[in-house]
């Protein structure tokens, strides 16, 4: 217990102990809390002064930066303006980096506004601005105007297609004819032909005049530069066109011409407009693209202001000539401007795309349309005239007619054209297969016009004989000129069946008509009697040596008279002459044989037999040889 006691004690004593330093440690504790306060209450003042030291250098800073800001704009202002000054003659390029760093130190200090020189000095970057594109406007002129030449017609001939080129012998027209150039047939090679645009400009001065374009356009300046551009590209492009050829005839001028030059200049015509839209206007399409890049509206009005007056010209040609008095020869030259227009509409809606051209892609449809209508005109023209045809000149030897042989070469150069045609009636809303059908209808209707036709003109004439004789001929023509043409496969098997019949019945007509008394001077009919068997010495029981006589007589005289007329005949055609002759000789030869075997001793037994008989069967033989040759003037030789 009494350890126990002081251990409690010492424990108390050490509890005292601990509690005095506790309240020692809590006085001290105390009194640097208090020596932290005023301590702290001491460093505000420097940490607030501190920190507006701090805000002070980063204003500065900031400062600093806005001036070298500022600054450097001044600088590009001053070294722009040096540049502006001088003008972009020396250095264009370098210009055209000058006016764009003005562009940007106006765009600086239109965003800053609370500058308080942002005022004056885009006052003056604003005026040197209107300088320098002012001077851009003469730069812009100056280049295009220098550039802009007109492209040499030997330059262009060079881009067309070897096929297209001219030849040698005519340097200012293609080598081949109008029609084997615009028919709907062509070959292969000319079907994959490829047209090479001319370089208008050269490509190294292209970008620099783009990027001239694009600052005029960005200042505003859009009218100044589409007339600039106009202007230069509409001068070189009409006078590549004149030096061409192209000429600019009115209505009135065209409706004057001669057939003969108004074919030549059609020819033309067609070449010039091939020329003009896939390597003029493809050309002038190409540059406008390229100086005019990523300003499409400009571009397209630019392009339609410099070809539309070069467009119109060729355009106003084509209406000129559609809107002419209408002539058949006129339909093949319709028909291959017809082609050209529809040949180029594909090229056309390319070139001429967009809403300012919209206006000038019609105008060419129109044309097209127009051609259409006034050759379908002209065809029905045509069916009419031969029908109508009232020429009174007969032709003397019963040959084929003028008339005949202009149809029929007519004809055969429609169906050069079958490809052309059927388009032109697809024009007017005929299907494919209805347009073959149409084209055999067409056709058939203009053979039987001409039929039609001729058997009026035959009435004319006084010999029955020369009548069928001269239908015979024609027709043989119109069937042969079928057989060997491209229309024998539209006409048909039939049409030549039943044209061949009524030529072998004109051959006999002819055969009737023109050997029937003579036949009839031959024949035994009215020589014997009733029961008779023959001739005798004395004639009793038949015919009389003078009745005899006179057949031989009137016999000789018919042949002669024949011979002499039928000699200046004419049967053109070598096959048919000679089937004619021989279907003669076997009626005439054979009858006249006989006819001497019965009745020949009655006449060889008198006085001058020779004077009766003055014919062998051979000697009628030679003379049937040279029937139909078409002989001017003919005397009997035995």
């Amino acid at each position: 217990m009494e350890a126990l006691r002081q251990r409690t004690e010492f424990l108390r004593e050490s509890l005292e102990k601990s509690k005095i330093l506790t309240e020692t440690m809590v006085a001290k504790l105390g009194s640097f809390d208090s020596r932290l306060s005023t301590l702290d209450s001491a460093m505000r003042p420097i940490q607030a002064r501190t920190h507006a030291v701090r805000t002070a250098h980063e204003n500065i800073d900031k400062t600093l930066r806005s001036a070298d800001v500022i600054l450097s704009q001044f600088d590009k202002t001053h070294e722009a303006e040096k540049i502006i000054m001088r003008g972009p003659n020396e250095d264009l390029k370098g210009y055209l980096e000058a006016v764009d760093k003005l562009r940007s130190v106006a765009r600086f200090f239109s965003s800053n506004k609370s500058y308080k020189s942002s005022d004056s000095v885009l006052s003056n970057v604003n005026s040197l601005l209107a300088k320098a594109i002012s001077k851009m406007e003469n730069e812009f002129q100056r280049q295009i105007t220098s550039r802009s030449k007109a492209v040499d017609p030997d330059k262009l001939f060079d881009c067309l297609p070897s096929s297209l080129r001219p030849s040698s012998e005519s340097p200012s027209h293609p080598s081949e004819t109008g029609k084997n150039l615009t028919n709907g047939n062509l070959s292969e090679k000319q079907e994959v032909a490829v047209y090479t645009p001319p370089t208008l400009i050269d490509p190294r001065f292209v970008p620099l005049l783009s990027k001239l374009a694009q600052q005029l356009v960005q200042a505003g300046h859009h009218a100044q530069c589409l007339k600039l551009y106009r202007d230069a590209r509409a001068s070189a492009l009409e006078m590549s066109l004149k030096n061409l050829g192209v000429e600019k005839l009115s209505k009135e001028e065209v409706q004057k011409m001669q057939w003969e030059s108004l074919e030549a200049k059609i020819g033309n015509w067609i070449h010039f407009m091939r020329i003009a839209v896939k390597l003029l206007f493809a050309a002038e399409r190409q540059l406008c693209n390229k100086i005019f890049e990523g300003v499409d509206s400009l571009k397209d009005e630019c392009f339609a202001e410099v070809t539309s007056n070069s467009l119109s010209v060729l355009l106003s040609f084509g209406e000129a000539v559609a809107k002419s008095k209408r002539s058949p020869e006129k339909l093949f030259v319709l028909l291959d401007m017809y082609e050209i227009m529809r040949e180029l509409q594909p090229d056309i809606e390319v070139i001429f795309e967009g809403k300012a051209c919209r206006e000038m892609q019609e105008s060419a449809l129109t044309l097209a349309k127009r051609l259409a209508q006034t050759a379908q005109e002209t065809f029905t023209d045509f069916e009419e005239a031969v029908e109508k045809d009232a020429t009174k000149t007969t032709v003397a030897d019963g040959t084929v007619h003028p008339l005949t042989s202009y149809v029929i070469n007519y004809v055969k150069f429609l169906f050069d054209y079958q490809s052309t045609l059927k388009q032109l009636f697809q024009e007017f809303g005929t299907s494919g297969d209805e347009s073959n059908s149409q084209l055999a209808t067409v056709t058939m209707r203009i053979m039987q016009a001409l039929q039609t036709n001729l058997d009026a003109k035959s009435k004319q004439y006084k010999d029955q004989a020369l009548t069928y004789l001269f239908l015979m001929n024609n027709i043989h023509y119109m069937v042969r000129s079928v057989r060997r043409s491209e229309a024998k496969d539209l006409l048909g098997d039939d049409w030549i069946q039943r044209h061949r019949r009524i030529v072998q019945q004109n051959a006999n007509q002819y055969r009737r008509v023109a050997w029937a008394k003579v036949l009839q001077c031959i024949s035994a009919q009215g020589l014997t009697s009733s029961g008779g068997t023959g001739v005798g010495e004395s004639g009793s029981g038949g015919a009389s040596r003078a009745l005899i006589k006179d057949r031989f007589r009137s016999f000789n005289i018919q042949i002669e008279e024949l011979y002499q007329r039928q000699c200046q005949w004419t049967v053109p055609d070598p096959e048919l002459r000679e089937s004619l002759r021989l279907a003669v000789a076997e009626i005439l030869l054979p009858a006249y044989r006989s006819f001497i075997k019965r009745f020949g001793p009655l006449v060889e037994n008198s006085k001058n037999p020779q004077k009766y008989i003055k014919y062998t069967p051979e000697d009628l033989e030679k003379m049937l040889g040279e029937f139909f040759e078409g002989k001017a003037a003919v005397e009997v030789r035995r």
